[in-house]
């Protein structure tokens, strides 16, 4: 074991600093959920809907992140929320929504080396997808096999190209929203495209909320800040900072992106067209704006992957830690990398991959379904966790005033979001086309407890 410089005695390294935590977080926010999906959003929303949607959605992410952020001050550790779920609500609900949110981000992990590949057709459409798919899993690995600092680093660019260019799609979509631009000739439509065409709400209060668990959907990554609390330098200074910066970045970003793009497009247009970026870039004549935003979101896929790989294998380390995975996944190469860990959600992750195309109505299927679902779980437990962390710390004897980073109105905002949470599963079961994740999603945390009760209840209760 000398010679592969892994051992059980090896600790993570924290050689995470400020701005690469704060980047990771917001990264793993500002994704294909915003440059692909925030047209769909739209169309199925209305243009007041949406912005209605994405700042309830922002809020839940306000509420959890605040929760996650005295968590992780407190108690700093790559486990994160699955370390606190353990400590604070129970080992069975640890166990849950370490394995969840394990597979939830291996399999999105999976998809995101597809989606990579597909996106390298458009400048060489004669080369095999799977060449590319093989080059970006080499790739992605390589970063998270080497060193914690490389990852950051790499991703602290790949975040920055994503956060330019939807910074330059407010600025230059806003001027010809105005007519500073020219708009291919035509004249400047102001907010006309909001207001008529049925107007803000054209599909009712209903649709907001069933398109809400969409928007949670493309704000989970958020909590990346609490994974990475553990390899990141001065935690306590520097994870409240992180947070506080995060929620209101992608809420201007976000809200911003999304009323200039429903100003300069029809909400029927707007689920129509495959990025809606690419078509306002091409509006105002940007050269080489297909090009250009096919990089952005070639990143933005890579940075989602990257991301992913990182986050599900410090879990995956947690839990072995805990006792919860396999000790081997616990080891530590010599420059505090979780190798083994890193190998198995490489292969869950490529397993994922094969059953998108050999299974893809039945295991890819229900694997898509727990992953939609995971990341609102998480931030029920998180929510949960806090709660009961403060109640305890109070009956304790523990002066709120002495927290680092304390929640304000509590409990008012750990109950909050898990209602908000429970609300939009309520949504969910009134759309059929979304139902079936509920089934295999709740089916396979019950699945969870139902094993852990069975394989560690007796030794450890």
């Amino acid at each position: 074991m000398m010679k592969t410089g892994l051992g059980n005695g090896a600790r993570l390294n924290r050689s995470m600093k400020s701005r690469h935590l704060f980047m990771i977080s917001l990264g793993g926010v500002i994704g294909t959920g915003l440059f692909l999906g925030s047209g769909p959003t739209i169309g199925g929303a209305g243009p007041g809907g949406a912005v209605v949607a994405y700042l309830l959605g922002g809020l839940l992410m306000y509420l959890a992140m605040v929760c996650l952020g005295e968590l992780s001050v407190v108690m700093p550790v790559s486990g994160s929320f699955q370390a606190h779920a353990t400590r604070f609500i129970g080992p069975a609900t640890g166990f849950m929504i370490g394995w969840t949110y394990w597979m939830s981000w291996a399999t999105t992990v999976g998809s995101e080396f597809t989606a990579a590949g597909m996106m390298m057709r458009r400048w060489f459409p004669d080369t095999p997808v799977w060449i590319w798919s093989a080059a970006f899993v080499v790739l992605l690995f390589t970063l998270n096999a080497l060193t914690t600092r490389g990852f950051a680093e790499t991703e602290f660019w790949f975040a920055g190209i994503k956060v330019l260019a939807v910074i330059l799609f407010i600025l230059i979509g806003g001027a010809a929203v105005f007519g500073l631009i020219g708009l291919e000739g035509k004249p400047a439509p102001f907010f006309t495209n909001i207001t008529d065409h049925g107007g803000l709400f054209p599909n009712g209060w209903a649709a907001v909320f069933i398109t809400m668990m969409t928007v949670v959907y493309a704000y989970q990554g958020s909590e990346l800040a609490g994974v990475a609390a553990g390899e990141t330098e001065d935690p306590q200074k520097n994870i409240p900072r992180a947070i506080k910066n995060i929620v209101y970045r992608v809420l201007i970003f976000y809200v911003m992106a999304v009323i200039v793009l429903s100003a300069l497009v029809p909400w029927q247009k707007a689920g129509l067209i495959e990025s809606p970026f690419v078509t306002v870039f091409d509006m105002v004549g940007i050269p080489y704006a297909a090009d250009i935003m096919n990089f952005v979101i070639l990143t933005a896929i890579l940075s989602v992957g990257n991301s992913g790989l990182y986050a599900s294998t410090r879990i995956l380390w947690s839990m072995s830690r805990d006792k919860m995975a396999p000790s081997l996944i616990g080891r530590l190469t010599s420059r505090g990398v979780p190798l083994y860990a890193l190998l198995v959600t490489l292969g869950f992750a490529l397993l994922s991959l094969l059953s998108s195309v050999v299974a893809a109505e039945t295991v890819f299927m229900v694997l898509l379904s727990i992953s939609g679902l995971a990341g609102t779980v998480t931030w029920m437990v998180i929510a949960l966790a806090q709660y009961n962390f403060r109640k305890g710390y109070v009956r304790e004897g523990g002066n709120v005033k002495d927290l680092v980073f304390a929640v304000r109105f509590f409990p008012l905002v750990p109950i909050l979001c898990i209602l908000i949470c429970l609300s939009i599963f309520v949504f969910l079961a009134f759309d059929p086309t979304q139902r079936s994740s509920l089934y295999y999603g709740f089916g396979f945390i019950a699945a969870c407890y139902l094993y852990y009760f069975f394989r560690y209840g007796r030794r450890r209760g």
